[in-house]
């Protein structure tokens, strides 16, 4: 026990303090105490050192690849759309980089984040191009629909959840999902119905929304429900920066191009009032943020996606590549799935004519090419594996057949 010799006074071998019993707590050891405001002191600077070491320890690592090397993987798995792959190459690398410099280096200018829209109709890669990049960066990965979404307070989900998700990808690693991508599907649905006008009653599900995007898009501190908030209110939050988060959002923005036309004044023989030839047929290329912001998007919010591309319309020749030339090709998907039966599929030139013509008449892009395969092969995947015959050859007759008995299945039902 720590007693000064001259008294009976305990005191303090830290700070040398007589201590009060009465007042203050006196930890005693074999030959020496401490007392609790020394405590104190050593555990704040405990906490400070395991902060500061474990910081060094998590230092963010990513094998960065350049924009050419990022778009030549993309190459790999989506066929065509070489401007936007371009632009989200760039915009991905730029990202990243000014993540991993930031960390190296301390400067007065700081980079702002990159966020990206993707303007498309339905099929056309939006969602396959930011998950390819993801899987090529190994980073964790989320979609979230902006439709279930709803301004706080209201029924439906909000916009934290997707944070929530975003935790769950990255198996609950808060570090790891700072650096994430978020994928926002259906961005144009949310767009304020007064359009270019400020909203007259609450728009909970539209305008609402937008503003409660732009916490999470310009980067702060968000206390996140990792069970999802509603549903577990006690649950403890967690906190995460969403400053390093890439968001990338995508819509189809149907009519947009009439919006784009009437901004470059095409309304005579082609040329806009500058005397610039324009492109009627793909006034998707000229889209700007004053376009989305006309189509309903709140100027805050297009302010926090800098980066702007479109994708185009697939056309047949673009589909048919789609369907054989990838990595992840559709037919070299099914060609598999048989060969684990010990089977060899094969598909005639006119049975994928017809697939790809089929796409195109029912207006699905490359999406609706999976629907029109799998309505095909429905009843070869359901016999085979149970006959002794080893080869399937699919041809033109078999298709057509498969694929109107299946529709008229569907209408008999």
């Amino acid at each position: 026990m720590a007693k000064n010799k001259n008294s009976q006074e305990d005191f303090c071998n830290f700070c040398g303090q007589k201590i009060d019993p009465n007042k203050t707590l006196l930890i005693h050891g074999v030959d020496a105490a401490i007392c609790e405001n020394c405590t104190s002191a050593v555990s704040a600077m405990l906490e400070d050192f395991e902060l500061k070491t474990a910081k060094k320890k998590s230092n963010f690592k990513l094998n960065l690849l350049k924009p050419q090397e990022i778009k030549e993987k993309l190459d790999e798995y989506v066929i065509g759309q070489n401007e936007a792959k371009k632009v989200i190459s760039v915009a991905v690398y730029n990202h990243y980089k000014r993540i991993l410099y930031a960390q190296k280096e301390q400067n007065e200018i700081e980079i702002e984040k990159s966020n990206i829209i993707l303007v498309g109709e339905t099929g056309t890669g939006k969602t396959l191009i930011a998950r390819t990049i993801a899987k090529l960066l190994d980073v964790p990965f989320c979609i979230a629909d902006a439709t279930v979404f709803t301004e706080a307070g209201y029924v439906g989900e909000d916009v934290e959840s997707i944070l929530t998700r975003l935790l769950q990808a990255a198996d609950y690693n808060v570090e790891k999902a700072e650096r994430g991508i978020v994928f926002i599907d259906e961005i144009d649905k949310i767009a304020r119905k007064g359009a270019d006008n400020p909203s007259i009653t609450r728009d909970v599900s539209g305008e609402g929304v937008q503003q409660s995007l732009l916490k999470l898009l310009e980067g702060a501190q968000v206390n996140v429900p990792p069970q999802g908030g509603r549903k577990h209110p006690e649950q403890k939050f967690t906190v995460v920066n969403t400053q390093n988060i890439l968001f990338i959002a995508s819509g189809a923005f149907n009519n947009i191009d009439k919006i784009i036309a009437e901004r470059m004044n095409t309304n005579t023989i082609g040329y806009n009032k500058k005397n610039r030839q324009v492109n009627k047929n793909n006034m998707m290329q000229y889209i700007s943020a004053q376009d989305l912001k006309q189509f309903g998007l709140i100027p805050e919010l297009c302010g926090r996606f800098p980066v702007i591309t479109y994708l185009n319309a697939l056309d047949r020749e673009a589909l048919k590549k789609i369907l054989t030339e990838p990595k992840n090709a559709l037919i070299k998907q099914y060609v598999r799935l048989f060969e684990l039966d010990d089977i060899e599929l094969t598909f005639a030139e006119n049975a994928l004519d017809y697939i790809v013509d089929k796409a195109v008449e029912l207006k699905l892009g490359a999406r609706g090419l999976r629907s029109i395969i799998e309505k095909i092969m429905t009843d070869a995947m359901y016999t085979f594996p149970s006959l002794k015959q080893k080869k399937i050859d699919i041809d033109l007759q078999y298709a057509h057949e498969q694929f109107e008995h299946s529709i008229f299945a569907c209408l008999e039902n």
